[in-house]
Parts: C-alpha cells; sequence; structure tokens
C-alpha cells in the first residue's frame, strides 16, 4: 500500500471537501477583492464606458449635423444652379432677340440703301434720257435743217423760221411714231 491510502485510512484531509480555514480566509480575501473592484475599478470603468457613449453619441450627433448642413448646402447649390440656368436661358432668349433685331434693321438698311440706289439710278436715267434726247433734238433739227434746205432750196439761217420748222418735223416724227410705239407694248 502505498502512502495515500494510509492518509485516507487515518482520517486525513479529504479532497472532495475543502480545508475550512483555507474556505474562510479565501471568501475573506474574495470579499475584500470584490469591495477594491466594486469601489474603485467599476466606477472608473462606468466613467470611461459613460465618457465614450457620450462621444459617440456626441460624434453621431455632429454626424448628423454635418449631414444636415451638407444637405443644406446642396439644396442651396442646387437651387443656384437652377437660377444659372434659368439666367443663361434667359441671356440666350435676349441674345436670339437682339439677334433678330439686328438682323432685321440690317435688312431694312439694305433695302432703304437699295431704294436709295435704285431712285438714284433712275434719276440718273431719267436726266441722261433728258439730256440724250435734248442732244438727239439738235442733232436731229441741224440735220432736218441741212435737209430741208437742200430740198426746198431757200435758206433756213433764220433761227426763228428754223426752230419752227424744227419743231413742226419732230412733233410730226413724235405722232407718227407714237401709235406703233404703244402697240408694241
Amino acid at each position: 500500500m502505498n502512502e495515500n491510502t494510509t492518509v485516507l485510512a487515518q482520517g486525513g484531509p479529504n479532497p472532495l471537501f475543502p480545508h475550512i480555514p483555507e474556505t474562510i480566509i479565501g471568501l475573506i480575501s474574495f470579499a475584500i477583492l470584490y469591495f477594491f473592484v466594486h469601489k474603485y475599478v467599476v466606477p472608473r470603468f462606468e466613467k470611461i464606458y459613460q465618457e465614450r457613449s457620450q462621444r459617440i453619441e456626441g460624434g453621431i450627433a455632429r454626424a448628423e449635423e454635418a449631414q444636415a448642413e451638407a444637405q443644406r448646402t446642396l439644396e442651396q447649390y442646387k437651387e443656384q444652379l437652377a437660377e444659372a440656368r434659368s439666367e443663361a436661358a434667359r441671356i440666350r432668349d435676349d441674345a436670339r432677340a437682339e439677334g433678330q433685331q439686328i438682323v432685321e434693321e440690317m435688312r431694312a438698311q439694305a433695302q432703304a440703301e437699295s431704294d436709295r440706289i435704285v431712285n438714284q439710278g433712275q434719276a440718273q436715267l431719267a436726266a441722261q434720257r433728258s439730256q440724250i434726247v435734248a442732244e438727239l433734238r439738235a442733232d436731229l433739227g441741224r440735220q432736218a435743217v441741212d435737209l430741208a434746205s437742200r430740198v426746198v432750196g431757200e435758206s433756213l439761217e433764220d433761227e426763228t423760221r428754223r426752230r419752227g420748222t424744227v419743231d413742226r418735223f419732230l412733233d410730226e416724227l413724235e405722232a407718227t411714231s407714237a401709235p406703233s410705239g404703244s402697240t408694241s407694248s
């Protein structure tokens, strides 16, 4: 037999039942440790937990506040963008209208200039026509007088006589050419 069985047989300490003085010392030590942990450590953990919770809640509040501010800024940006777009559209419309007005003014000026040039040309044509007709009349009159002088055999040098003869000849010429000119038109 060995020694362990002998101690059990002699009534020594039983491993299933703890030793009473050790149990009492262990309970007292546990109570002291529990007191110090409950008195000093737990409040410190609670304080740290509270501070951390407040920081997290404050961070969340600040984040929500920042998000709300960002949303307000976004709304302001969208409003300004919409205003800028409407302003740009208004400026484009104004520019189109102004461009159209300029085109109309230029067209009116061009038409007025064209009318002025045509009227001036017609006036010049009328003046040239009158001048040519006067020159032709004078030339035709001289030739008629020369021809009449040769045919009649008398001198038509007298200015009054010559003018009367030329005018009569031209009137007869116009009278004969007027009906044929009006029917051909």
